[in-house]
């Protein structure tokens, strides 16, 4: 999306959503607002939270939802690698750095300020918390910016509610061994809150604040229950160069960057329970429509977890033979670069065989996985291919049973590198590889250097 048309969408539904809240403005009061938001939006590691991501999670209908999605994603500190200057400003009176973690500010330090105090009820903290990045530090940095950006045009109120469908999306909260979820807390919250500041609501319109913010909340992580696993695993993708920076690099980041993006996607799915992604609160959603969400986002994460896995394997076989040449190797040198429609060059893709009679998908998930492999993602990405040749070649030729038996050692082969390049693990690992895998393999590698000689010595 084009930096000026997202400024004129966000700036058209600030101006809509705040006027609905009763509050009639101009688009030149809240210009600064909407440029504040789609800056920090764009910024350069954004890659799925994005403009139209939050656009996406507001919807249309409610002004509290609009108003929540456009700010719930505005501080993200592990992809922006910090908090952006232009919107320090608003928190620095409330948060400070010790030695490298964000922490509330003790009671002393603070001014006396309602909105901040809303905000911190709504989420439980206090004065003096450390905030973590895992339990709702990004969500409540971005709420407070919320708060503080808005309290010139709307009530308290309505703050409070938009806090509570910020602090709603954070993500991924099992329940408490009292049995109470994240919506049920929330709720306990919000009466507090409501008590305390005087907000004058009614048990129906609390209810209806939580309900509110579980909508808001799972449309944020609605890619998990997709339809199809190939859009599920597009999203996937989209994710990874937020945290992994060097991908957005194409052609120049290493085998060895590569795969630990990979492993930690991985891990990621392998730890992620499909119950925690959505979340359920009166009602909302009903019964039917919550565990058909549930069984889609359990079988998204299936399908990941042996795509993710299977690829890991294969750039596993790709690092130890890395290592026969030096470190940091990069991947292009490895596997070719990404196909430019500019400049032609070979890639190791042209130099693995097709599996005519290969092993068969067992089951409905890794017919999937195959297709995927084969056809590939829906999306194109700029720092990898959309499908994935030589991941193809091993599962055919092995199954996937056997690649998941490679992917254990393959994992035991990564812990034995964490520190240093470790060449007589990586020709161990390279000893549990099929034969004749690792044979084609070897030789495509070679044929793809004997082409770039071929090309370096001209066409004569």
């Amino acid at each position: 999306m084009e930096l000026k048309e997202a400024q004129k969408r966000c700036l058209k539904r600030l101006v809509s959503a705040i006027g609905e809240l009763e509050c009639q403005i101009s688009t030149t009061e809240v210009e600064p607002i909407s440029e504040l938001i789609i800056q920090t939006m764009t910024g350069p590691w954004r890659y799925f939270h994005t403009p139209e991501h939050i656009f996406d999670v507001g919807g249309t209908e409610d002004p509290i939802e609009v108003l929540a999605a456009l700010f719930h994603d505005l501080v993200y500190v592990q992809v922006d690698q910090g908090v952006s200057f232009n919107i320090s400003t608003y928190i620095t009176p409330f948060v400070k750095d010790v030695r490298g973690q964000l922490v509330i500010r003790d009671s002393a330090q603070l001014s006396k300020d309602r909105m901040f105090e809303i905000v911190m009820a709504v989420f439980g903290f206090v004065p003096g918390q450390t905030l973590s990045p895992f339990a709702g530090q990004n969500e409540f940095l971005s709420a407070v910016i919320a708060a503080k950006s808005l309290d010139r045009f709307i009530s308290a109120s309505a703050i409070a509610e938009i806090a509570a469908c910020i602090e709603a999306t954070i993500p991924f909260r099992p329940k408490l061994e009292s049995g109470f979820s994240a919506m049920d807390m929330l709720y306990q919250r919000l009466i507090n809150a409501n008590n305390q500041f005087n907000l004058g609501w009614t048990e129906a319109k609390t209810c209806a604040a939580v309900k509110r913010a579980v909508k808001l909340a799972n449309r944020d992580v609605e890619n998990f229950a997709y339809q199809n696993a190939a859009d599920f695993l597009d999203n996937t993708w989209n994710l990874l160069p937020e945290t992994n920076h060097e991908l957005l690099n194409a052609n120049s980041y290493t085998v060895q960057g590569y795969r630990k993006s990979l492993q930690k996607m991985e891990g990621f799915m392998n730890f992620l329970k499909p119950e925690v992604v959505f979340q359920q609160f009166m009602g909302e959603p009903d019964d039917e429509s919550y565990r058909d969400l549930v069984e889609r986002t359990r079988r998204n994460i299936e399908v990941a977890k042996l795509y993710l896995g299977s690829k890991l394997t294969t750039i596993a076989i790709l690092e130890a033979l890395s290592y026969r040449m030096g470190r940091d190797i990069p991947i292009s040198t490895m596997m070719g670069e990404l196909p430019d429609i500019k400049v032609k060059s070979a890639a190791l893709e042209n130099f693995i065989p097709d599996v005519i009679e290969g092993h068969e998908p067992k089951n409905a998930v890794e017919k999937d996985v195959l297709e995927l492999l084969s056809k590939g993602r829906n999306k194109d990405s700029p720092y990898d291919l959309k499908n994935s040749p030589l991941t193809t070649f091993i599962i055919k030729s092995i199954g996937f049973d056997s690649g998941g038996y490679l992917l254990q050692r393959a994992k035991e082969f990564f812990k034995a590198n964490i520190e240093k390049v470790n060449i007589e693990e990586a020709e161990a690992f390279l000893k549990e590889c099929d034969d004749h895998v690792l044979k084609t393999v070897t030789e495509a590698v070679g044929q793809l250097f004997e082409s770039r000689m071929i090309a370096l010595r001209g066409h004569n």
